[in-house]
């Protein structure tokens, strides 16, 4: 019997000896498991720390760049330059900002004008488009003005003054366009300037060497490049603002038809 006892006793220990074991092996990866998670997880903190240290240092290290190229192409005249970049794009957002605020929902005003010749003639109808914003608006009060002259008239006095608002609208392009002109001509002139100062230093020297014209050559290459791209800049401002004007002259044109039929309906009621 004591021997029984022991040989159950042997296999008792080695079958928990031999769970434990497993266990252990068993937990070991889920340890490591949370413990990669814990890295990553860190890892991920970290990266979102460094992140605006480095869009920071980019900002930094392009700042300086640019500084250093602008002082490179010699900074009085890429300073002349990006002078036309200042005053074209005021004159640009200047466009903008007017063009924006003329535009005037058409239909709508259409349609007072319309109830306005209904209920008070021509005096309420003048009163609507005195209080209306916009080139429409103030086309309309000027023929609505000349209407006991005739329709012709008002007819005439809309198309007359539809031409004074477009030149309204069309003003200061010719000093954008000016500027869009100017600035690769700059940019042009520094390139000549830059190489006369290469070739004088290949004469001071007396030999041509690589060291030697750098110098000028970058001054050229920078100033055309500044030039440039200021006029791709300003063009698209100005093909921008030239769409503005044209969807404006449309709506000028369509609305000015339909405040002649009802000019012309307005009168035939009256002769009636």
């Amino acid at each position: 019997m004591k021997k029984v006892f022991a040989t159950l006793t042997v296999l008792a220990m080695l079958t928990f000896g031999s769970a434990a074991v497993m266990a252990q092996e068993a937990a070991a990866p889920a340890e490591e498991a949370a413990v990669e998670n814990v890295d990553e997880a860190a890892a991920a903190v970290e990266e979102v720390a460094e992140a605006p240290a480095e869009e920071a240092g980019g900002l930094v290290a392009l700042h300086k760049t640019l500084k250093t190229k602008f002082i490179e192409g010699g900074a009085g005249f890429m300073a002349l330059t990006l002078v036309t970049l200042v005053f074209g794009l005021a004159l640009c957002i200047e466009r903008i900002i007017y063009l924006s605020l003329s535009k005037t929902n058409t239909k709508a005003l259409l349609a007072n004008v319309e109830a306005a010749l209904e209920k008070g003639g021509i005096e309420a109808a003048l009163e609507v488009c005195r209080n209306t914003r916009g080139p429409v608006a103030s086309i309309f009060y000027q023929g609505l003005s000349r209407y006991d002259e005739g329709v012709d008239v008002v007819e005439k006095t809309v198309a007359s003054y539809g031409g004074v608002q477009l030149g309204l609208l069309e003003k200061n392009l010719s000093w954008i366009t000016l500027f869009i002109a100017i600035a690769p001509s700059l940019g042009f002139l520094g390139t000549i300037i830059g190489m006369i100062e290469a070739f004088d230093k290949i004469q001071q020297v007396g030999d041509i060497s690589a060291t030697v014209v750098a110098g000028g050559i970058k001054v050229a290459l920078l100033t055309t490049l500044l030039g440039l791209i200021i006029a791709v800049v300003l063009q698209l401002f100005y093909n921008y603002i030239l769409s503005l004007i044209e969807g404006l002259v449309n709506e000028m044109e369509d609305s000015s038809i339909s405040l002649l039929d009802l000019v012309v309906k307005y009168d035939a009621a009256q002769k009636k």
